[in-house]
């Protein structure tokens, strides 16, 4: 994977994690709004919009984990050729 599709990917994907976990839950305590597209765990009732902001996140967490493996892997054949 060439770095700059890495580091665009790696930069939406933390983004929307971000927006659609922690920053979904801290909107949902702040302002009680009813939800958007831009939130929308903030659809869902009260306990479970919190459980799937938290899921949100840490899919995330885990797609930054596998991009960033498989661009070690990347740069280590690129280092042996």
């Amino acid at each position: 994977m060439h770095e700059a599709w890495y580091r665009l990917i790696s930069i939406v994907v933390c983004v929307v994690g971000v927006w659609q976990g922690p920053l979904a839950i801290v909107y949902r305590l702040v302002s009680d709004d009813g939800g958007t597209v831009m939130r929308a765990a903030n659809y869902l009732p009260s306990p479970w919009c919190y459980v799937v902001a938290v899921v949100a996140g840490l899919v995330a967490y885990g797609v930054l984990a596998v991009l960033d493996a498989g661009r070690k892997k990347a740069l280590a054949r690129q280092a042996a050729a």
